[in-house]
């Protein structure tokens, strides 16, 4: 589409008021979306390196208790 000028472009033949917010609206939510997928990324990645942790202090646990009954069957 061709326009003559600027003001032209903007008013969109009487429907710019419409077409802008469109692309406002659009953009706000485009913006939203990109927020709220980088912090449920984040929130993921804690919840997993957490996880991870957990996991690592429950694998110690078992390893010292393991050797902690095999010190006492050997003093037995």
């Amino acid at each position: 589409m061709h326009f003559d000028s600027w003001s032209a472009f903007w008013a969109m033949g009487g429907y710019g008021f419409y077409v802008w917010l469109a692309f406002g609206v659009s953009g706000v939510a485009l913006v939203l979306l990109i927020v709220q997928s980088v912090r449920a990324r984040r929130h993921l990645q804690k919840s997993w390196q957490t996880e991870q942790a957990r996991k690592q202090r429950i694998a110690a646990s078992r390893a010292r208790q393991q050797s902690n009954s095999k010190l006492a069957e050997e003093v037995d």
